[in-house]
Protein backbone atom coordinates (compact mmCIF):
# COMPACT_ATOMS: atom_id res chain seq x y z
CA UNK A 1 0.00 0.00 0.00
CA UNK A 2 0.94 3.40 -1.11
CA UNK A 3 0.88 6.65 1.29
CA UNK A 4 -1.27 8.19 -1.16
CA UNK A 5 -4.04 5.11 -1.14
CA UNK A 6 -4.53 6.28 2.51
CA UNK A 7 -7.27 8.22 3.62
CA UNK A 8 -5.92 11.76 5.38
CA UNK A 9 -7.11 10.41 9.02
CA UNK A 10 -5.32 6.86 8.26
CA UNK A 11 -2.38 9.26 6.31
CA UNK A 12 -1.72 11.04 9.60
CA UNK A 13 -2.40 7.89 11.91
CA UNK A 14 0.50 6.05 10.71
CA UNK A 15 3.12 8.83 11.66
CA UNK A 16 1.70 7.89 15.27
CA UNK A 17 3.02 4.44 17.41
CA UNK A 18 1.71 4.91 20.94
CA UNK A 19 1.70 2.74 24.16
CA UNK A 20 -1.29 1.35 26.01
CA UNK A 21 -1.83 -0.47 29.33
CA UNK A 22 -2.11 -3.76 30.41
CA UNK A 23 -0.85 -7.19 28.79
CA UNK A 24 -3.91 -7.52 26.13
CA UNK A 25 -4.02 -5.24 22.86
CA UNK A 26 -6.96 -2.87 24.38
CA UNK A 27 -9.87 -2.60 22.10
CA UNK A 28 -9.91 0.51 21.31
CA UNK A 29 -6.10 0.50 20.11
CA UNK A 30 -7.05 -2.93 18.38
CA UNK A 31 -10.07 -1.20 16.32
CA UNK A 32 -7.30 2.54 15.88
CA UNK A 33 -4.83 -0.13 14.05
CA UNK A 34 -7.26 -2.08 12.09
CA UNK A 35 -8.80 1.49 10.83
CA UNK A 36 -4.90 2.22 9.97
CA UNK A 37 -4.95 5.18 12.32
CA UNK A 38 -1.87 3.77 14.15
CA UNK A 39 1.52 2.89 12.50
CA UNK A 40 2.06 0.59 15.25
CA UNK A 41 2.74 0.21 18.85
CA UNK A 42 5.95 0.42 21.85
CA UNK A 43 5.66 -1.99 24.74
CA UNK A 44 6.97 -1.22 28.23
CA UNK A 45 7.63 -3.33 31.22
CA UNK A 46 3.92 -3.42 32.18
CA UNK A 47 3.41 -4.70 28.95
CA UNK A 48 5.01 -7.78 28.71
CA UNK A 49 4.80 -9.92 32.23
CA UNK A 50 6.55 -13.12 30.67
CA UNK A 51 7.76 -14.12 26.96
CA UNK A 52 4.97 -15.99 26.27
CA UNK A 53 2.44 -13.05 27.08
CA UNK A 54 4.16 -11.02 24.86
CA UNK A 55 4.50 -13.14 22.16
CA UNK A 56 0.81 -12.94 22.34
CA UNK A 57 0.39 -9.45 22.36
CA UNK A 58 2.94 -8.91 19.47
CA UNK A 59 0.64 -11.38 17.57
CA UNK A 60 -2.44 -9.52 18.33
CA UNK A 61 -1.12 -5.81 17.14
CA UNK A 62 0.23 -7.33 14.04
CA UNK A 63 -3.28 -8.71 13.35
CA UNK A 64 -5.22 -6.22 14.24
CA UNK A 65 -2.78 -4.23 11.57
CA UNK A 66 -3.40 -6.48 8.74
CA UNK A 67 -5.76 -4.87 6.46
CA UNK A 68 -2.91 -2.36 5.84
CA UNK A 69 0.40 -2.72 6.19
CA UNK A 70 2.67 -4.29 8.94
CA UNK A 71 2.82 -2.56 11.96
CA UNK A 72 6.00 -1.53 14.06
CA UNK A 73 6.07 -3.30 17.39
CA UNK A 74 8.89 -1.61 19.79
CA UNK A 75 10.79 -1.81 22.61
CA UNK A 76 13.51 -0.30 24.30
CA UNK A 77 16.03 -3.08 24.84
CA UNK A 78 19.30 -1.80 25.12
CA UNK A 79 21.12 -3.44 27.99
CA UNK A 80 21.80 -2.66 31.45
CA UNK A 81 19.22 -0.80 33.20
CA UNK A 82 16.83 -0.10 29.72
CA UNK A 83 15.77 -3.55 29.42
CA UNK A 84 12.10 -3.98 29.60
CA UNK A 85 12.15 -8.27 28.64
CA UNK A 86 11.76 -10.32 31.03
CA UNK A 87 13.48 -13.78 31.80
CA UNK A 88 14.35 -15.86 29.68
CA UNK A 89 14.95 -13.53 27.64
CA UNK A 90 18.78 -13.01 27.53
CA UNK A 91 20.14 -10.63 30.27
CA UNK A 92 22.81 -7.87 28.73
CA UNK A 93 25.46 -6.07 30.70
CA UNK A 94 25.01 -1.98 30.38
CA UNK A 95 26.81 -1.20 26.62
CA UNK A 96 29.66 0.65 28.33
CA UNK A 97 30.91 -2.99 29.12
CA UNK A 98 30.49 -4.04 25.44
CA UNK A 99 32.38 -0.84 24.63
CA UNK A 100 35.08 -1.81 27.18
CA UNK A 101 35.74 -5.08 25.08
CA UNK A 102 36.14 -2.88 22.49
CA UNK A 103 35.69 -5.72 19.85
CA UNK A 104 33.36 -4.93 16.82
CA UNK A 105 32.53 -8.48 15.70
CA UNK A 106 31.38 -8.80 19.49
CA UNK A 107 29.15 -5.98 19.49
CA UNK A 108 27.55 -7.26 15.59
CA UNK A 109 26.84 -10.61 17.21
CA UNK A 110 25.49 -9.27 20.79
CA UNK A 111 23.12 -7.38 18.57
CA UNK A 112 22.21 -10.48 16.36
CA UNK A 113 21.28 -13.07 19.10
CA UNK A 114 19.11 -10.00 20.73
CA UNK A 115 17.62 -9.38 17.49
CA UNK A 116 16.72 -12.90 16.84
CA UNK A 117 14.71 -13.42 19.91
CA UNK A 118 12.85 -10.10 19.72
CA UNK A 119 12.04 -10.99 16.47
CA UNK A 120 10.76 -14.48 17.76
CA UNK A 121 8.42 -12.35 20.11
CA UNK A 122 7.38 -10.65 17.71
CA UNK A 123 9.06 -7.26 17.60
CA UNK A 124 10.43 -5.57 13.95
CA UNK A 125 12.19 -2.81 16.03
CA UNK A 126 14.49 -2.32 19.40
CA UNK A 127 15.08 1.47 20.40
CA UNK A 128 18.67 0.63 20.36
CA UNK A 129 21.83 1.70 19.84
CA UNK A 130 22.11 4.91 21.81
CA UNK A 131 24.56 6.57 19.42
CA UNK A 132 25.16 9.60 22.34
CA UNK A 133 28.91 10.04 23.53
CA UNK A 134 29.57 9.24 26.85
CA UNK A 135 31.35 12.84 27.93
CA UNK A 136 29.57 14.12 30.73
CA UNK A 137 30.19 12.16 34.33
CA UNK A 138 27.29 14.14 35.55
CA UNK A 139 24.73 13.38 33.03
CA UNK A 140 22.01 11.83 35.07
CA UNK A 141 20.06 9.85 31.97
CA UNK A 142 22.91 8.38 29.37
CA UNK A 143 25.84 7.30 31.57
CA UNK A 144 26.47 3.38 31.16
CA UNK A 145 24.10 3.28 28.65
CA UNK A 146 26.82 4.99 25.83
CA UNK A 147 29.35 2.56 24.76
CA UNK A 148 32.21 4.86 25.70
CA UNK A 149 33.76 8.21 25.92
CA UNK A 150 35.12 8.53 22.72
CA UNK A 151 33.23 9.24 19.45
CA UNK A 152 35.39 7.03 17.20
CA UNK A 153 34.73 3.80 19.43
CA UNK A 154 30.58 4.62 19.98
CA UNK A 155 30.92 4.93 16.35
CA UNK A 156 32.40 2.00 15.61
CA UNK A 157 30.61 -0.64 18.21
CA UNK A 158 27.24 0.97 18.26
CA UNK A 159 26.90 0.73 14.70
CA UNK A 160 28.05 -3.25 14.79
CA UNK A 161 25.35 -3.73 17.45
CA UNK A 162 22.58 -1.84 15.41
CA UNK A 163 23.64 -4.27 12.06
CA UNK A 164 23.43 -6.90 14.06
CA UNK A 165 19.19 -6.50 14.80
CA UNK A 166 19.45 -5.47 11.55
CA UNK A 167 20.90 -8.96 10.62
CA UNK A 168 18.18 -10.52 12.58
CA UNK A 169 15.22 -8.73 10.78
CA UNK A 170 14.83 -5.85 13.77
CA UNK A 171 15.18 -2.35 13.01
CA UNK A 172 17.63 -0.57 14.83
CA UNK A 173 16.79 2.86 15.96
CA UNK A 174 20.14 5.18 16.90
CA UNK A 175 19.48 7.88 18.98
CA UNK A 176 19.40 10.74 20.49
CA UNK A 177 19.91 12.66 17.79
CA UNK A 178 22.19 15.39 17.71
CA UNK A 179 23.66 13.87 20.84
CA UNK A 180 22.18 13.74 24.60
CA UNK A 181 25.65 12.93 26.16
CA UNK A 182 27.28 16.30 27.50
CA UNK A 183 23.60 16.99 29.36
CA UNK A 184 22.97 17.41 32.63
CA UNK A 185 19.29 16.81 32.76
CA UNK A 186 17.67 14.53 32.42
CA UNK A 187 15.21 15.40 29.59
CA UNK A 188 12.01 13.19 31.28
CA UNK A 189 11.59 15.65 33.89
CA UNK A 190 13.37 19.03 32.46
CA UNK A 191 15.04 20.34 29.45
CA UNK A 192 18.75 20.15 28.47
CA UNK A 193 20.68 23.24 26.85
CA UNK A 194 23.81 22.04 25.52
CA UNK A 195 25.88 24.90 23.92
CA UNK A 196 28.56 23.27 21.91
CA UNK A 197 29.29 25.10 18.93
CA UNK A 198 29.28 23.17 15.23
CA UNK A 199 33.06 22.56 15.31
CA UNK A 200 32.70 21.04 19.00
CA UNK A 201 29.58 19.10 17.59
CA UNK A 202 31.03 18.01 14.41
CA UNK A 203 34.20 16.67 16.18
CA UNK A 204 32.23 14.61 19.14
CA UNK A 205 28.86 14.59 19.59
CA UNK A 206 27.70 13.98 15.39
CA UNK A 207 30.65 11.23 14.50
CA UNK A 208 28.57 8.10 15.80
CA UNK A 209 25.20 9.62 14.13
CA UNK A 210 27.37 10.16 10.64
CA UNK A 211 28.67 6.48 11.01
CA UNK A 212 25.40 5.33 11.46
CA UNK A 213 23.75 7.17 8.43
CA UNK A 214 26.99 5.63 6.28
CA UNK A 215 26.31 1.91 7.38
CA UNK A 216 22.31 2.48 6.22
CA UNK A 217 20.65 1.97 10.42
CA UNK A 218 17.23 1.57 9.49
CA UNK A 219 16.01 4.40 12.49
CA UNK A 220 17.25 7.23 14.54
CA UNK A 221 15.55 8.73 17.48
CA UNK A 222 15.61 12.32 18.22
CA UNK A 223 16.94 14.20 21.74
CA UNK A 224 14.64 16.55 23.60
CA UNK A 225 17.34 18.93 23.89
CA UNK A 226 18.16 22.64 23.03
CA UNK A 227 21.96 22.97 21.00
CA UNK A 228 22.00 26.19 20.98
CA UNK A 229 24.10 26.99 18.24
CA UNK A 230 21.78 25.14 15.70
CA UNK A 231 18.50 26.06 16.81
CA UNK A 232 18.45 27.85 20.35
CA UNK A 233 14.39 28.59 20.32
CA UNK A 234 13.03 25.30 20.45
CA UNK A 235 14.34 21.20 21.34
CA UNK A 236 15.42 19.42 18.63
CA UNK A 237 12.95 17.46 18.59
CA UNK A 238 10.57 20.60 16.59
CA UNK A 239 13.57 22.09 14.84
CA UNK A 240 14.01 21.75 11.37
CA UNK A 241 17.83 23.11 11.17
CA UNK A 242 18.04 20.03 13.41
CA UNK A 243 16.02 16.94 12.02
CA UNK A 244 16.28 18.26 8.12
CA UNK A 245 19.08 20.22 7.85
CA UNK A 246 21.73 19.05 10.00
CA UNK A 247 20.46 15.15 9.71
CA UNK A 248 19.14 14.81 6.23
CA UNK A 249 21.24 16.99 4.03
CA UNK A 250 24.41 17.35 6.42
CA UNK A 251 24.66 14.39 8.21
CA UNK A 252 23.16 12.67 5.19
CA UNK A 253 20.93 10.36 7.12
CA UNK A 254 18.22 8.49 4.67
CA UNK A 255 16.29 6.66 6.35
CA UNK A 256 12.77 6.58 9.37
CA UNK A 257 12.96 9.63 12.40
CA UNK A 258 11.14 8.72 15.23
CA UNK A 259 10.71 11.71 18.17
CA UNK A 260 11.51 10.79 21.36
CA UNK A 261 8.36 10.34 23.85
CA UNK A 262 6.00 13.84 23.33
CA UNK A 263 5.00 13.42 27.10
CA UNK A 264 7.92 13.90 28.30
CA UNK A 265 8.42 16.83 30.34
CA UNK A 266 11.37 18.76 28.09
CA UNK A 267 8.58 19.17 25.42
CA UNK A 268 5.12 18.36 27.04
CA UNK A 269 6.19 21.09 30.32
CA UNK A 270 6.18 23.66 27.44
CA UNK A 271 3.91 22.55 24.59
CA UNK A 272 0.80 21.06 24.23
CA UNK A 273 0.61 17.90 22.33
CA UNK A 274 -1.37 19.29 19.45
CA UNK A 275 1.34 21.90 19.27
CA UNK A 276 4.25 19.59 19.63
CA UNK A 277 3.17 16.76 17.22
CA UNK A 278 2.33 19.11 14.30
CA UNK A 279 5.74 20.80 14.57
CA UNK A 280 7.61 17.54 14.55
CA UNK A 281 6.49 16.54 11.69
CA UNK A 282 7.03 20.03 10.23
CA UNK A 283 10.41 19.61 11.46
CA UNK A 284 11.18 16.38 9.70
CA UNK A 285 10.04 13.73 12.74
CA UNK A 286 8.31 10.74 10.29
CA UNK A 287 7.08 9.10 13.52
CA UNK A 288 5.90 10.23 16.66
CA UNK A 289 5.85 8.25 19.83
CA UNK A 290 2.98 9.16 22.20
CA UNK A 291 4.01 6.43 25.02
CA UNK A 292 0.95 6.17 27.56
CA UNK A 293 -1.80 8.30 27.33
CA UNK A 294 -4.25 7.00 24.93
CA UNK A 295 -6.44 11.08 24.73
CA UNK A 296 -2.79 12.47 23.61
CA UNK A 297 -2.69 10.18 20.71
CA UNK A 298 -6.07 11.19 19.24
CA UNK A 299 -5.58 14.90 20.36
CA UNK A 300 -2.38 14.74 17.92
CA UNK A 301 -3.83 12.60 15.25
CA UNK A 302 -6.82 14.92 15.05
CA UNK A 303 -4.10 17.84 15.00
CA UNK A 304 -2.16 16.83 12.04
CA UNK A 305 -5.77 16.07 10.17
CA UNK A 306 -6.50 19.61 10.50
CA UNK A 307 -3.29 20.60 9.47
CA UNK A 308 -2.65 18.58 6.62
CA UNK A 309 -6.01 20.00 5.49
CA UNK A 310 -5.52 23.61 6.20
CA UNK A 311 -1.85 23.63 4.41
CA UNK A 312 -0.69 21.29 1.36
CA UNK A 313 2.88 21.50 1.95
CA UNK A 314 2.01 19.59 5.26
CA UNK A 315 0.41 16.80 3.48
CA UNK A 316 3.42 16.56 1.59
CA UNK A 317 5.51 16.28 4.66
CA UNK A 318 3.19 13.47 5.79
CA UNK A 319 3.56 11.66 2.55
CA UNK A 320 7.13 11.66 2.52
CA UNK A 321 6.84 10.85 6.63
CA UNK A 322 4.44 8.20 6.11
CA UNK A 323 6.73 6.68 3.07
CA UNK A 324 10.02 6.06 4.83
CA UNK A 325 7.37 4.64 7.74
CA UNK A 326 5.40 2.21 5.21
CA UNK A 327 8.87 1.11 3.45
CA UNK A 328 10.83 0.27 6.40
CA UNK A 329 7.72 -2.17 7.76
CA UNK A 330 7.88 -3.89 4.62
CA UNK A 331 11.22 -4.25 4.54
CA UNK A 332 11.42 -5.52 8.45
CA UNK A 333 7.99 -6.77 9.09
CA UNK A 334 7.23 -8.22 12.50
CA UNK A 335 7.64 -12.07 12.05
CA UNK A 336 6.56 -13.85 15.65
CA UNK A 337 7.15 -17.76 15.98
CA UNK A 338 4.59 -19.52 14.97
CA UNK A 339 3.76 -21.17 18.01
CA UNK A 340 4.37 -21.25 21.72
CA UNK A 341 6.70 -24.45 21.51
CA UNK A 342 9.15 -22.71 18.60
CA UNK A 343 8.66 -19.54 20.91
CA UNK A 344 10.35 -21.67 23.65
CA UNK A 345 12.98 -23.69 21.58
CA UNK A 346 14.05 -19.63 20.40
CA UNK A 347 14.46 -18.39 24.08
CA UNK A 348 17.58 -18.58 26.87
CA UNK A 349 19.65 -20.77 24.53
CA UNK A 350 22.96 -21.34 25.53
CA UNK A 351 25.25 -19.00 23.68
CA UNK A 352 22.83 -16.08 24.99
CA UNK A 353 24.22 -17.41 28.58
CA UNK A 354 27.83 -17.76 27.37
CA UNK A 355 28.05 -14.23 25.50
CA UNK A 356 26.96 -12.11 28.73
CA UNK A 357 29.75 -14.26 30.71
CA UNK A 358 32.24 -13.25 27.74
CA UNK A 359 31.33 -9.79 27.88
CA UNK A 360 31.57 -9.23 31.56
CA UNK A 361 34.75 -11.34 31.84
CA UNK A 362 36.23 -9.97 29.22
CA UNK A 363 35.23 -6.37 30.38
CA UNK A 364 36.32 -7.34 33.45
CA UNK A 365 40.03 -8.05 31.69
CA UNK A 366 40.09 -4.44 30.52
CA UNK A 367 39.41 -3.05 33.65
CA UNK A 368 36.03 -2.49 33.81
CA UNK A 369 33.25 -4.08 35.97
Amino acid sequence: MRPSDLTLPQLCGQLIVGGFPGTTLPDSYADALGAGLRGGAILFRRNVPDVVTTHALCCAIRKAAEPYVPPFIGVDQEGGRVARMPSPFPKLPPMRLLGAVGDASLARRTGRLIGEELAAIGFNLDFAPVLDVDSNPDNPIIGDRAFGRGPAEVAELAVAFGLGLEDAGVLSCGKHFPGHGDTSVDSHVGLPIVHHGKERLDAIELVPFRAAARAGLGTMMTAHIVVTSIDASVPATLSRAVCTDLLRRDVGFRGVLFSDDLEMAAVAAQYQVEASATAAVRAGCDVLLICSNLAWQERALAALVVEAERDPAFRERCLEAAGRGIEARLRMPPKPAPDAADLASRMGRPEAVALYEEITRRAAEAGVA
